[in-house]
């Protein structure tokens, strides 16, 4: 095709140009910014701005515009991940509970995952995640969950949408980490983030494919209830639960002569 699309339509463009930017912006944008980074005139983004701003997708503020969660919204009411999330909320709700720590639900995204879920650590302190982090698969462990139990031909493709962001991926590396993780069942590593947290995760599989991965980021401290291997434990045990919620129930055929009126 030329590297031009079949069909044009402008409008819906810069709309889509301006929610790709700021979702990839650290901070609120002003107008001006947008329009530069766009290459775009102001009178051309004031219109998509206040159009935007009217159905709910970014807010404006002194500092300027950034992204509503409508756009998540959208996503989450999906059937798949509605499903995903009422199952596994209650659950994870009860693992943060017993182990005392704070625990997330992430998907992948592209070449990113994204948490969907989180809930906070029982208690007035603790450490957790905010709803709707990202980062690219294979930088955290819960990316490498996701990516580590899909079929050859899946994860072949997340690979190579990570490697057209500009990723510098070692994949021998990388192939030997995943095929560790699903010989494991799960995954530990300390946090690329924080000094003292370990993430612990594992994967949400239905039907052997990880739908998401479960992960706790265990926070050391003498005021600790739970030990990190039972939390690691508790946290493989909360991911099967899920994960057998979300599989269809499979008939058992009778065995011969129990099938007796």
């Amino acid at each position: 095709m030329n590297g031009k699309t079949r069909y044009q339509a402008p409008a819906l463009t810069k709309g889509l140009e301006i929610l790709e930017l700021l979702a990839g912006a650290s901070e609120p944008l002003i107008m001006s910014d947008i329009s530069t980074a766009l290459g775009r005139s102001v009178s051309e983004i004031f219109r998509m701005l206040q159009v935007l701003e009217e159905h709910g997708y970014i807010a404006r503020a002194e500092e300027g515009y950034r992204l509503t969660n409508r756009l998540f919204a959208l996503g989450m009411s999906q059937p798949p991940i509605r499903d995903l999330a009422s199952t596994a909320l209650p659950v994870m709700q009860d693992l943060a509970r017993r182990a005392g720590q704070s625990c997330h639900l992430a998907v992948a995204s592209g070449a990113e995952m994204v948490v969907i879920i989180a809930i906070e650590a029982p208690g007035l302190s603790g450490f957790a995640v905010r709803v709707g982090y990202r980062r690219p698969l294979h930088r955290s462990n819960s990316g490498r969950i996701l990516l580590a139990f899909q079929s050859a031909e899946a994860r072949a493709a997340m690979l190579a949408d990570i490697s057209a962001t500009g990723e510098a991926l070692d994949e021998a590396d990388l192939a030997a980490r995943l095929d560790a993780v699903v010989a494991a069942g799960s995954a530990i590593a300390p946090s690329p983030m924080l000094t003292g947290i370990t993430d612990l995760s594992a994967p949400i599989l239905v039907g052997g494919i990880a739908r998401a991965a479960l992960t706790m980021p265990f926070v050391d401290g003498a005021a600790n209830r739970v030990t990190l291997d039972a939390c690691g434990q508790m946290l493989r045990d909360a991911a099967a639960a899920i994960g057998a919620a979300m599989s269809p129930i499979t008939a058992v055929a009778p065995r011969s002569g129990d099938d007796r009126e």
